[in-house]
């Protein structure tokens, strides 16, 4: 795969797709909430104006599946990135309108979900929307990491039509996931949360053989309890992967690799802040109850496996940690990370978040992905498009 220092830029247009989706607040005025995507392209950008390059950037805000939406429009994003570079930024409609702009070295185009053949099934629609973005322009970057694992025109369709190379979002992104997969560090840990056992089975089934410890929280350790036999009141249950969990367990006996189960769980009568709460045995979670974070024994041990790791990978929260109720499980381990001299890296998506919801720096963390969908998949080893693309010579 190219990068950018393989690209002759000097005097050039570059086509740099990112990922700028950024949490916003909707009230009279839009603004933004985080601006960590903004800040994660700068090192690309900015390498490319030193390299005497002129930018057009490429970028979706939301999903407005098509149409024209208002609050979705990309000025915010143009104004926060002007005052990262210090430098004007201008917003175009469209490409041609974006070239024929003598007067700035860096523009946005306008939000292209807007337009609908970017996410078109139809090859032929995302091609045409694909050739007007190439024209006029030199080179493709892409720079987007949270978006190359689709197929849309602005990601996979437009690189196949110019010189392209991987931003150094991507590049480290790549870099960073394949030591995951084929060289890690040992003792080698994965942490695994979030609401469903689906979202995460082919990364289960991707890395069991490649770890030596699984940590099991959020929603998706009811299903692995639920599968051992014990009761889980009315905790997320997802019963049509009872099977494949007594597979993987099978599976890890096999292999010598240990899948660390809460031993405790917090459990409440509702699902509400307010809710009446205790702390139960993860074998004996009552009727009318959910368990909505991990319990204090469970917070220890799985402290403890952080700490013994020379590589931790952590993707989905332990708990409903936006309630301060469900927080602690979230917060343990993102603690645990903290203090760790492992190579840690934090998949995107909810995991990322907590860190800014919870207050906690992640500075000391080895490597925070912008993207949680194209983590998730890189690790369950799949082939991402937006990648392969970069792979071949147009």
């Amino acid at each position: 795969m190219r990068t950018i220092d393989d690209l002759s830029i000097d005097g050039k247009t570059v086509l740099l797709r990112v990922d700028f989706n950024v949490p916003l607040d909707k009230h009279d005025i839009v603004t933004i909430r985080d601006d960590a995507r903004i800040r994660a392209a700068l090192p690309t950008i900015k390498d490319l104006l030193t390299g005497g390059a002129r930018i057009v950037l490429v970028a979706h805000l939301g999903r407005p599946k098509g149409v024209v939406d208002d609050a979705l429009r990309m000025a915010p994003i143009a104004q926060r990135l002007g005052e990262l570079l210090d430098m004007p930024v201008a917003v175009a409609d469209s490409m041609a309108q974006a070239v024929g702009d003598a007067g700035h070295r860096v523009i946005l185009l306008e939000n292209i979900r807007f337009d609908p053949r970017e996410t078109d099934k139809d090859p032929l629609r995302r091609g045409e929307l694909a050739a007007e973005l190439s024209t006029g322009a030199d080179v493709f970057v892409s720079d987007g990491f949270g978006v190359v694992h689709r197929e849309q025109a602005s990601v996979s369709d437009v690189a196949a039509l110019l010189p392209n190379a991987a931003g150094r979002l991507v590049q480290r992104e790549v870099e960073v996931f394949t030591t995951l997969l084929a060289d890690p560090d040992r003792p080698y840990v994965v942490i695994l949360g979030g609401a469903k056992v689906g979202d995460k089975l082919g990364v289960i089934g991707n890395l069991i053989a490649r770890v030596d410890t699984l940590l099991i929280g959020g929603g998706m350790a009811y299903t692995f309890l639920a599968a051992q036999g014990f009761p889980v009141g009315d905790s997320l249950l997802d019963v049509d992967h009872l099977d494949a969990v007594r597979g993987f367990m099978q599976q890890a006996e096999e292999r010598g690799v240990q899948i660390l189960l809460p031993v405790d769980v917090v459990v409440a009568d509702a699902f509400a802040p307010d809710a009446q709460t205790k702390v139960v045995s993860s074998t004996e979670i009552p009727d009318g109850w959910q368990g909505l974070d991990i319990g204090p024994k469970t917070r220890e041990i799985f402290a403890a496996a952080i700490a013994g790791a020379r590589t931790v990978v952590w993707n989905g929260p332990m708990g409903v940690f936006e309630m301060p109720a469900f927080a602690a499980g979230t917060r343990a381990v993102a603690e645990a990370l903290i203090a760790s001299d492992a190579m840690t890296v934090v998949g995107g998506g909810d995991s990322a978040a907590a860190f800014a919801e919870l207050g906690l720096d992640s500075d000391a963390i080895t490597h925070i992905s912008t993207g949680g969908g194209a983590s998730l998949e890189f690790l369950e080893g799949k082939d991402l498009p937006g990648l392969r693309v970069l792979e071949v010579t147009p």
